[in-house]
């Protein structure tokens, strides 16, 4: 026996046993205002939280329009007037001067204030990332108390792309300087529709 299959013989007699996977029903965390627990959360990992009646209010909350010059998408109807059309972008790249990009996320998680953005095309999936200032939108019904009912609502399949993003970017260094912006949005918004 060469020493090869001598060492894959030694590995495959101290392989794990297998054991059956973790039952998930339990008594996951449930709040009784998830909404109120979304924007405490969400406040307290550096992002912005609104209730708003109607999308028609967003645009006035954040006060816009942005000064001449600066470029914003909106993947959202009704919300901002876009100055270029991210459907026409075929290069992501096209992405990286937006100043405010404005998307609809479809669940909102109480527990750590994460908003699941699926995105269809490669121009919206970078503008979550490359805009200076990102906000979504989603709708109040679509808030949800704990990961484990989220995940039961999204679809990770429907399209190409989906994650969850929870308050700006942010990192910092051994020295504990913070720097937010590193690595995708310097701010987020999220408003809830009513």
């Amino acid at each position: 026996m060469n020493s090869r299959n001598q060492i894959l013989g030694t590995i495959r007699k101290q392989l794990p046993q297998s054991a059956p996977l973790p039952d998930l029903q339990g008594d996951w965390i449930e709040y009784d205002d998830p909404a109120a627990q979304f924007a405490q959360v969400l406040t307290s990992v550096g992002g912005v939280c609104h209730v708003v009646s109607s999308t028609a209010e967003i645009s006035t909350a954040l006060g816009l329009p942005l000064a001449e010059g600066q470029r914003v998408v909106s993947g959202v109807s009704g919300v901002a007037e876009p100055n270029f059309n991210f459907h026409l972008i075929s290069d992501p790249h096209e992405m990286a001067d937006v100043e405010l990009a404005i998307l609809p996320g479809k669940v909102a998680v109480a527990e750590n204030a994460a908003v699941w953005v699926q995105a269809d095309f490669a121009a919206q999936r970078a503008a979550c990332f490359l805009s200076q200032h990102l906000v979504l939108v989603v709708p109040k019904s679509g808030i949800v108390s704990n990961l484990h009912e989220a995940y039961d609502r999204i679809q990770a399949d429907a399209t190409p792309f989906g994650c969850l993003i929870s308050g700006p970017s942010k990192t910092a260094d051994i020295e504990q300087s913070l720097v937010k912006g590193a690595h995708g949005a310097r701010t987020l918004q999220v408003f809830l529709v009513e």
